[in-house]
């Protein structure tokens, strides 16, 4: 097998892992007929730094070869897919081949787990440390970890990658036992806690050796067992608080060939995958707690036709309207249709003069789901509509899953 057949087959692999994919890109150029570019490319995806850039990375598995036999997984051991593994030298060749042609800015590696999970994660670190010592690569460079692997092996990789990831599968630990019994959350655990102690140690020390400095994610899959949003999102929290984590990615499940009867028949709807996404953001930047956003007492399951702010709003009425002029910073984030950037310029425009309902139109918030929650100095919103009534008017059309994320 050459390795352009070894790219289509370990390309194709890793495409489930969610965690640096560029969610929703449609195809605009073939290369096929003769276009310019193309965001399908073999083993290219896209992340985003903390910056905001666009970054392409090469997206591969060292192997998709594995002892392990996770029922979710395309690529576990009864499956009958065909295999396929690089070398080192041949990820490293095909890394440096891709950057030199402009069409990469970096590298993100996984791997099936193959004779052991120390071997395995030995061959992800010397790919990276040959990038970085022997052709003195200055890409970006993510690689998936290994719980199981020794921690002066995950100790090594932090030294040559800019992020790392262990993935911790399932939202609950009862989901994890029973479709992946031959992993155990507690060692994913542990071994997330190491990392967060290396990296909080490389950030406090100015001359310590530099470590994941693009910090540690994670990836769970939704729609494969019974958990709930609200599982789903308490999971998030406690890895967000416990291990410092740059991000969670959330995955709907995927049927994959030769599925067993143990998983579901359809995939969840692609819709809860993007609601998650968005509780997620309300967590980290908007101050909500799972609980908000998924309250106890319901069936734990984030709404499709609305999305997590605006059902807050409704299920809330008694809190609003608010006032912009008035209210304070946290209170305006609970506003639907209020960014983060659009409250701060509401609050910088207050200092000087009061704001009108005409400011919100200049400042292009989305006044017909903002209009019915706050108020002004030249407008208040009817107070007769009913929050059923509400949510008919400001609900959603359930999106395409090319434009989720666009």
């Amino acid at each position: 097998m050459n390795v352009t057949e070894k790219l289509a087959i370990l390309a194709d692999a890793a495409k489930y892992d969610a965690s640096c994919s560029s969610s929703g890109g449609k195809g605009r150029n073939s290369l096929k007929t003769g276009g310019i570019g193309s965001t399908e490319g073999m083993g290219i995806c896209h992340a985003y730094a903390p910056d905001g850039r666009c970054i392409s990375l090469l997206k591969i598995l060292l192997t998709n070869f594995c002892v392990y036999d996770c029922v979710y997984c395309v690529n576990r051991r009864s499956s009958n897919v065909r295999r396929a593994r690089f070398s080192v030298e041949e990820v490293v060749e095909l890394t440096l081949a891709f950057y030199k042609r402009n069409y990469i800015e970096g590298l993100f590696l996984s791997s099936g787990i193959i004779q052991s999970p120390d071997y395995t994660m030995e061959q992800l670190v010397r790919v990276a440390r040959t990038l970085r010592t022997e052709h003195r690569f200055g890409g970006y460079i993510h690689l998936k970890t290994i719980p199981d692997a020794s921690p002066e092996l995950i100790d090594a990789a932090g030294r040559w990658a800019d992020r790392l990831s262990i993935n911790v599968e399932m939202p609950t630990e009862g989901g994890l036992k029973s479709l992946a019994p031959e992993k155990d959350l507690g060692d994913i655990r542990s071994a997330m806690g190491r990392l967060r102690l290396s990296i909080d140690e490389a950030k406090a020390e100015k001359k310590a050796p530099r470590f994941a400095p693009a910090g540690q994610s994670t990836q769970m899959i939704v729609g494969a067992d019974a958990a709930s949003d609200r599982d789903v999102l308490t999971a998030s929290t406690n890895l967000y608080t416990n291990y410092h984590l740059r991000r969670v990615y959330y995955s709907a499940f995927s049927p994959i060939p030769d599925a067993s009867k143990v998983l579901p028949l359809k995939p969840p709807p692609l819709v809860r995958e993007h609601r998650l996404y968005q509780a997620d953001w309300l967590m980290r930047f908007y101050g909500f707690g799972a609980d908000e956003i998924a309250p106890p007492g319901d069936d734990g399951m984030l709404s499709l036709d609305v999305d997590p702010k605006l059902a807050w709003a409704l299920r809330h009425r008694e809190r609003f309207p608010v006032d912009l002029n008035r209210a304070s910073r946290e209170m305006l984030l609970r506003v639907p249709g209020l960014g983060v950037k659009t409250v701060d310029r509401l609050i910088a425009m207050r200092a000087h003069r009061r704001v009108r309902y005409d400011d919100l139109v200049r400042l292009r918030v989305p006044v017909k789901k903002v209009a019915p929650f706050v108020e002004t100095i030249d407008h208040r919103p009817r107070g007769d509509r009913e929050s059923a009534f509400l949510r008919h008017d400001l609900r959603e059309a359930v999106p395409a899953q090319a434009d989720l994320f666009g």
